[in-house]
C-alpha cells in the first residue's frame, strides 16, 4: 500500500468545533470580545484546527496575528508568543503601526533599536503599551491573536495574558490560546492560571478530543489516497487510539497495520520515557508486559517490591502523565503506542522472565485481571515467554472459553496458535485428550463463524486430507458442505462438485440430526445448480427430520426450506414458512437460528413491499446475530437488509448509518457485496463525491471465477447506472446490453425487473441523447468525475480494458448464450463493450443497437410475473421508458406512489413532468413534488434535474414556492430541535442513535439552507419561522 502524503492537509471530525470557533468570532465582530482556551493532547490536532480556521477567513476583515511560546521552562524568554506577532504585525504592515512608539515596543522586539528606558518596577506601563496597541487594532477590524503552546509560557507572558483579558477587554479581539494537556502535571503553573482565567465573562474552554473510528477510517483514506480496508482501520483504531499525529506517522509506513512502530515515531515516544528515574523506567517496562491496562495488585505481584518502593515509582510515572488511572481502580498507558514501544525496548531475557511472571502471578490468582479474562491473559503470557507445553494447554483452554462466550474472532486466534504449536509439542494429543483431525474441524467451523474464509479453506482441505470418507461420511459429508460453501461465498467457484460429492456420501450414511441438517444445506446448494434435484432431496430431509422427532431439527429444516424456496417460489407462499420457524426458533432462545431465519423473512417482505416490516424484522435480527458471534457475516446481511429497507422508506441518512455499520465489519468475500452494492447506489444518487470508490469496489467483483445470479445481477445494473451517472449513452447501453443477456434474469423476477427498468432508462436516455434533448440529471450535470467513475469501475474489473464484457461464471454453455446474443441483438456485429464504440459509430447502427435493446427489455418484461407493488411499479416504469406518454408516466407515478419507494417516485415525477411539458401547470406540480422528495433525500443529482427541467419550461423553480417549514427535512427539524436546546454534536448523536460525523454533516446542512452563519443563528430563524412548532 502506498501513502498520498504523510501529514494531513484535510482536517476531519472538526466540524463541531470549527463552529464554536466562527460563532466566538461572530460575537467579536458584534463587539463582544472573546477568548477561546483550546486543549488536547500532543499530535490530536489542535494547531491544525486552528490554521483550518484561519485559513477560512482568507479575504474576510479579520486581522490575523500569532505567536508560539518556546519551550524554554518558567526562566525562559519574557513575551516570547508577544514579541512573534508583534514581529508578523510589523513586517506585514510597517513599523508605521506602532504610531512611533518603536523604542517602547522595542523591549518586546529588539529589532526595532535600543529600547526607551523603562525600569522593571514599570512592566504595568508595557501592559499597558500592548493593551493599547491591541485595542487600536481591534477597533480598525476584528484582531484574532494565536498564542500557541502555552503550556510553555513563562510568568511574564501569563500575566500579560491575564491583563489582555480581564483589565484591558479591547472590544473586537479574539484571543485563541492552544496548550497540551498532558503536559500539566498537578503543579504546573497553567493549571490555576486556566481555572483563574474561566471565571472571566466572555472565556470559553474547548477541548479537542481524539477522534473515533468513523475519524480514524476518514482521515486515513485521505492519507492513503483511497478508502482503507475495515481491518487496516481497526488496527490503526487501536494502536492510534485517534490521535491524529500518530495515525499519520502510522500510515506514512509502507502497510498502516504492520506491528513496527516506525522508528522516528518510536524515538518520539520513548524521548518521555527516558527523561524518567530508571526506578520509573523499571516500572513502565513491568507495566507494558501487562497490557495497556493493569491493575495495581498484579504490577506489584510482578514487579516483585516492596509497596512503598512501588507506589513512589508508579507515582513519578503518572506525574509524568505516561501512565493514569483508569475507573477500575488501576492504570492504563496514556497512549497505547507507548506500551507498545516500551514493550518492544525489553531485552530478550527481560522479555521472557516478566511474561513468566505475569502467568504465574495470574494462574495463582485469576481474580488479579477482570473476570473471564484470565484464560486468555495466561495463555498470552506463556506464549510470548516460550513455554511451548504451557502455552499450547492454555490456549486451548482459552479458546474453549471463548466458544462460550461466543467470542469466536478471538476463539479463531487461540486455536489458530494451537494449530501452530502442535508439531512443536510432541505428547500435544495426550495434552489436550484430542486429535489433530478433531481440532482443524473445530478450527475450520469457527473460522468460518468468524468470517475468516481462506484460513477456513486451508484448514477444510486439510482436515479432508486427514480424513477417511468411508469410514466416516457424515464427517466428510459436513466438511464438504462446508467447503462447497466457503467457495461459493469467496467466489472461487460454484461448489457443485463437493456438493454432489457430499450428496453421495449423506445418501449412504445412518440417519441422525447431523445428516438431516446437511442433507438441508445441500438442497440449498443445488437450488442454485439443479433445481430438479432439489425436490427429491428435500423429501429425503423431511423423512428424515420425522424420524428424529426433534423440534429443534424440525425449526432447523424449515427455515433451510425457506432459503431453498427463495427466488423459486413466490413470496406470498416462502413467508408463512419461515415465520413460523422464526417463532419456534424465537420461543426456543435459538440466537443462531432466529438470527438466520430473519435474513429471510426481511428479504421476503422487502420483496412484497412491506418496507417497515422488513426493516424491523432486520432490525430484531442483528442483536441476536452479536450474541452468537456472528456480527460479520449472518449480521451484515441483516444490517444490509435493514438499510435496504431504509432506504425504500426514505429514511437514507438512517441507510447510511447501517451500511457504515456493516462496513465495519469487514464482510469476507462476496458477504461484502449486499452493503457494497447498496452504498455505491446511495452515493451515485447523492452524488458523493466518493461513488466511484464505492462503485469500483463493487462492481471489481464481477471479475471472480464465480458470482451467484442475484449478486451478478446487482454488478451489472450498477454499471448501467454508473454510465447513466456520467451522461454517458453509449456505455450506459453497452452495460444495459450485457445485463439483459445474462442467463440468470428470467429466473430472478424481483433481482430482473430491476435490471429491466434501469434498461429501459438506458434506452430512453439514448434516444434523448441521440435527438439532442437529454434532461437527465447525469447528461444537465456531469458531476467531477463522473465519466471516470464508470471507466474506473468497468477497468478495474476486467483487467484495464475499457468497458469489458462481464467476465461471469455461468452455467454449462454460458458465456457463448452471452456472446451470442449480443452478436445476434447487432445483426452479427460484435458489439460487446469492449470495441463497442467504434462499431456502434454510424447514426444507423447506433439507432439499431438502441431499439434492440429495447424490443430485448419488452420481450423480458412480457415473460415476467407482475404480483407485488415493486414488480408492478418497475413494470410500468419499462413500458413508458420504452413508449412514452402522458398516459404510461402517469400510469408509472400511480404504480410507483403505490409501491411507496421515493427516490424512484420522484423519477417518475420528473419524466411524467417532461412528458407533459404542454402543460405548464401539471408539469409545475409534478416538478415540485420531485424538488421536494429529491431535497429531503438529499438526491442531488435528481434535484438538480428537476430545477433544471422547470428553468427549460419556464416554470418557476419549486424552491422560490417552497414554504419555510419544507426547507428542512424530517430528520433536520429533529437535529434543529436539538440544537435550539444547546445540545453538541456528540450529545445530538446520542439522542438520535446516529454518529457525531452524520449530526455534523446534517447541522451543516441546516446552517446552509436556512441561509445562516452558526448554531445559534440558525435556532433564532426556526423560532421566529415557527420551524420547530410541530
Amino acid at each position: 500500500m502506498t501513502t498520498g502524503s504523510s501529514h494531513s492537509e484535510i482536517l476531519v471530525a472538526r466540524e463541531g468545533e470549527l463552529a464554536t470557533l466562527h460563532e466566538a468570532l461572530r460575537r467579536v465582530r458584534g463587539g463582544e470580545p472573546a477568548v477561546l482556551l483550546v486543549g488536547g493532547e500532543a499530535g490530536v490536532g489542535k494547531t491544525r484546527l486552528v490554521e483550518e480556521f484561519t485559513r477560512r477567513l482568507a479575504g474576510e476583515p479579520v486581522r490575523v496575528l500569532t505567536g508560539h511560546c518556546l519551550e524554554l521552562g518558567e526562566e525562559g524568554l519574557p513575551f516570547a508568543p508577544f514579541a512573534a506577532a508583534l514581529r508578523e504585525l510589523v513586517r506585514d504592515e510597517g513599523r508605521a503601526v506602532l504610531q512611533g512608539r518603536e523604542a517602547d515596543f522595542a523591549r518586546l522586539l529588539p529589532e526595532l533599536g535600543p529600547p526607551s528606558e523603562l525600569g522593571e518596577t514599570h512592566r504595568g506601563l508595557l501592559f499597558e503599551l500592548v493593551g493599547s496597541l491591541v485595542a487600536r487594532l481591534s477597533a480598525e477590524r476584528p484582531l484574532l491573536l494565536v498564542l500557541e503552546d502555552l503550556h510553555w509560557a513563562d510568568r511574564s507572558t501569563r500575566d500579560l495574558i491575564g491583563f489582555l483579558v480581564r483589565s484591558a477587554r479591547a472590544p473586537r479581539l479574539m484571543l485563541l490560546a492552544t496548550y497540551r494537556t498532558d503536559e500539566l502535571h498537578r503543579g504546573h503553573p497553567l493549571r490555576p492560571f486556566v481555572a483563574e482565567l474561566e471565571r472571566v465573562r466572555g472565556v470559553q474552554r474547548l477541548e479537542v478530543d481524539r477522534l473515533d473510528r468513523e475519524g480514524t477510517a476518514e482521515l486515513l483514506g485521505h492519507l492513503l489516497g483511497g478508502e482503507p480496508e475495515p481491518q487496516t482501520v481497526d488496527v490503526v483504531t487501536r494502536r492510534a487510539q485517534g490521535i491524529p499525529f500518530f495515525i499519520e506517522q502510522l500510515a506514512a509506513g509502507a502497510d498502516p497495520a504492520c506491528a513496527d512502530i516506525p522508528e522516528t515515531l518510536r524515538d518520539l515516544l520513548l524521548a518521555r520515557v527516558d527523561l524518567m528515574p530508571e526506578a520509573a523506567q523499571r516500572m513502565l517496562r513491568v507495566a507494558a508486559v501487562g497490557g495497556t491496562r493493569i491493575g495495581h495488585e498484579l504490577i506489584a505481584r510482578v514487579a516483585g517490591v516492596d509497596e512503598l518502593t512501588c507506589e513512589s515509582a508508579l507515582r513519578v510515572v503518572v506525574a509524568g502523565q505516561l501512565i493514569v488511572f483508569d475507573p477500575d481502580g488501576g492504570y492504563e498507558f496514556r497512549h497505547a503506542l507507548v506500551r507498545e514501544a516500551v514493550h518492544d525496548d525489553l531485552l530478550p531475557g527481560e522479555h521472557v522472565r516478566l511474561h513468566a511472571r505475569y502467568a504465574e502471578a495470574i494462574e495463582a490468582d485469576p481474580q488479579l485481571v477482570p473476570a473471564g479474562r484470565a484464560p486468555a491473559e495466561i495463555a498470552h503470557h506463556w506464549h510470548a515467554a516460550n513455554n511451548h507445553p504451557r502455552a499450547l494447554v492454555t490456549a486451548k483452554r482459552a479458546a474453549d472459553e471463548a466458544c462460550r462466550r461466543f467470542a469466536f474472532a478471538e476463539q479463531a486466534r487461540l486455536l489458530d496458535r494451537v494449530l501452530e504449536l502442535w508439531e512443536q509439542v510432541p505428547e500435544a494429543a495426550e495434552l489436550l485428550g484430542t486429535c489433530h483431525l478433531d481440532l482443524l474441524e473445530e478450527a475450520a467451523l469457527v473460522a468460518i463463524e468468524s468470517g475468516e474464509l481462506h484460513r477456513a479453506l486451508s484448514l477444510t482441505r486439510a482436515a479432508l486430507g486427514d480424513l477417511d470418507a468411508a469410514a466416516e461420511p457424515v464427517r466428510a459429508g459436513r466438511l464438504l458442505v462446508r467447503r462447497a460453501k466457503l467457495l461459493r461465498t469467496a467466489g472461487k467457484s460454484d461448489g457443485f462438485a463437493e456438493t454432489k460429492e457430499a450428496y453421495r456420501l449423506l445418501t449412504e450414511a445412518p440417519d441422525g440430526r447431523d445428516r438431516a441438517e446437511l442433507l438441508g444445506e445441500v438442497a440449498y446448494l443445488f437450488a442454485s445448480m439443479d433445481g430438479d434435484e432439489v425436490e427429491r432431496i428435500w423429501e429425503q430431509v423431511r423423512a428424515a427430520v420425522d424420524r428424529l422427532g426433534d423440534a429443534s431439527a424440525r425449526v432447523y429444516a424449515e427455515i433451510t426450506k425457506g432459503q431453498v424456496c427463495a427466488g423459486w417460489v413466490p413470496a406470498a407462499d416462502g413467508l408463512p414458512i419461515l415465520v413460523r420457524a422464526v417463532d419456534e426458533a424465537r420461543a426456543g432462545g435459538d440466537d443462531q437460528a432466529l438470527s438466520h431465519g430473519l435474513v429471510n423473512v426481511s428479504d421476503v417482505l422487502f420483496e412484497l413491499g412491506r418496507y417497515a416490516e422488513s426493516a424491523a424484522a432486520a432490525a430484531e435480527g442483528v442483536p441476536h446475530a452479536s450474541r452468537y458471534g456472528v456480527s460479520r457475516t449472518t449480521g451484515v446481511y441483516l444490517l444490509a437488509n435493514q438499510a435496504e429497507a431504509l432506504i425504500a422508506l426514505g429514511r437514507w441518512d438512517e441507510a447510511e448509518a447501517r451500511l457504515a455499520e456493516a462496513g465495519r465489519q469487514d464482510p469476507p468475500g462476496l458477504m461484502a457485496l449486499p452493503w457494497l452494492r447498496l452504498r455505491a447506489r446511495l452515493r451515485l444518487a447523492r452524488g458523493h463525491a466518493r461513488a466511484e470508490q464505492a462503485l469500483t469496489r463493487a462492481t471489481g467483483m464481477l471479475g471472480k471465477p464465480y458470482v451467484p445470479c442475484e449478486k451478478r445481477l446487482w454488478m451489472l445494473e450498477l454499471r448501467v447506472l454508473a454510465a447513466l451517472a456520467a451522461g454517458d449513452a453509449p456505455a450506459a447501453v453497452a452495460a444495459a446490453r450485457l445485463a439483459v443477456v445474462d442467463p440468470g434474469l428470467p429466473d430472478r423476477p424481483r433481482y430482473a425487473w430491476q435490471v429491466l427498468a434501469t434498461a429501459a432508462r438506458a434506452v430512453s436516455f439514448a434516444r434523448e441523447s441521440a435527438g439532442g434533448r437529454s434532461l437527465s440529471a447525469a447528461s444537465l450535470r456531469e458531476p467531477a468525475g463522473g465519466r471516470d467513475v464508470l471507466a474506473a469501475s468497468l477497468r478495474e474489473s476486467a483487467g484495464g480494458r475499457d468497458v469489458p464484457a462481464a467476465p461471469l461464471r455461468e452455467p454449462a454453455g454460458g458465456r457463448d448464450v452471452l456472446a451470442a446474443s449480443l452478436r445476434e441483438s447487432a445483426g452479427g456485429r460484435d458489439v460487446s463493450a469492449a470495441g463497442g464504440r467504434e462499431s456502434l459509430s454510424g447514426p444507423g447502427a447506433w439507432s439499431d443497437v438502441v431499439e434492440q435493446l429495447a424490443e430485448r427489455v419488452r420481450a423480458i418484461a412480457a415473460r415476467l410475473p407482475r404480483r407485488y407493488p415493486a414488480e408492478l411499479a418497475a413494470g410500468a416504469q419499462v413500458e413508458a421508458e420504452l413508449d412514452g406518454g402522458v398516459e404510461r408516466w402517469t400510469a408509472a407515478v400511480a404504480a410507483r406512489r403505490v409501491d411507496g419507494p421515493p427516490f424512484e417516485l420522484a423519477t417518475a415525477l420528473l419524466r411524467s413532468a417532461e412528458a407533459q411539458a404542454a402543460d405548464r401547470s401539471a408539469a409545475a406540480a409534478a416538478l415540485a413534488e420531485a424538488t421536494g422528495i429529491a431535497t429531503e433525500l438529499g438526491a442531488v443529482p435528481l434535484r438538480e434535474a428537476a430545477e433544471t427541467l422547470a428553468r427549460r419550461l419556464g416554470v418557476r423553480p419549486a424552491a422560490a414556492e417552497t414554504a419555510a417549514e419544507e426547507v428542512l427535512t424530517a430528520r433536520e427539524r429533529e437535529v434543529l430541535r436539538l440544537v435550539a436546546e444547546g445540545l453538541s454534536n456528540g450529545q445530538i448523536a446520542q439522542r438520535l442513535f446516529i454518529s457525531p460525523k452524520t449530526a455534523s454533516v446534517h447541522v451543516s446542512r441546516i446552517i446552509a439552507k436556512l441561509a445562516v452563519t452558526n448554531r445559534v443563528e440558525a435556532a433564532a430563524v426556526a423560532h421566529r419561522l415557527h420551524l420547530l412548532d410541530t
